[in-house]
């Protein structure tokens, strides 16, 4: 039988010898902890900051999703879905007999859409802000006005 041999005894606290102690001391944990805690508040602010731009790359794409099924409604019916009827006319064809050539189906595949923050976004025929109809969402704080993530996004930015 081999035995391995160690020029210096193996030592725990209680000092016997050939009895050696498993884990980590307070301050390895201390300097663990410690590094963990610098690394997050250096990433923390890039990946919160990531999720907002995220955030706003789904307005706009929603946006520009609605107004192409909002323009191929208005070829088919030779207008726009009132503010009553609303973007739900793109899903449900409205009870309304001036509306003939409704498209079997609808206009929007999946249905309608939130805005990244839960709200449904905002139509309004005729528009207030200089095109036919205003299509927007008021952004995080659901209130009117903001910046960043609390502005008010909608199709006057993208005409």
């Amino acid at each position: 039988m081999i035995r391995a041999h160690t020029a210096f005894p193996i030592r725990s606290g209680t000092g016997r010898p050939g009895v050696r102690s498993a884990g980590f001391t307070l301050i390895e944990i201390m300097v663990v902890v410690v590094i963990l805690g610098i690394l997050a508040a250096l990433v923390a602010p890039n990946v919160m900051r990531r999720i907002d731009d995220a955030q706003i790359a789904k307005v706009k794409q929603d946006l520009q999703a609605f107004e192409t099924a909002l323009n191929l409604y208005r070829m088919d019916n030779f207008k726009y879905p009132t503010t009553e009827q609303g973007l739900q006319a793109l899903v449900t064809q409205p009870n309304d007999p001036t509306v003939r050539n409704w498209k079997q189906g609808g206009y929007l595949s999946g249905g309608l859409r939130q805005d990244p923050w839960g709200n449904d976004y905002i139509y309004a025929n005729p528009g207030s802000r200089g095109g036919e109809y205003d299509l927007y969402t008021l952004g995080a704080d659901a209130q009117e006005g903001g910046e960043g993530i609390n502005a008010d996004r909608g199709n006057w930015a993208t005409q």
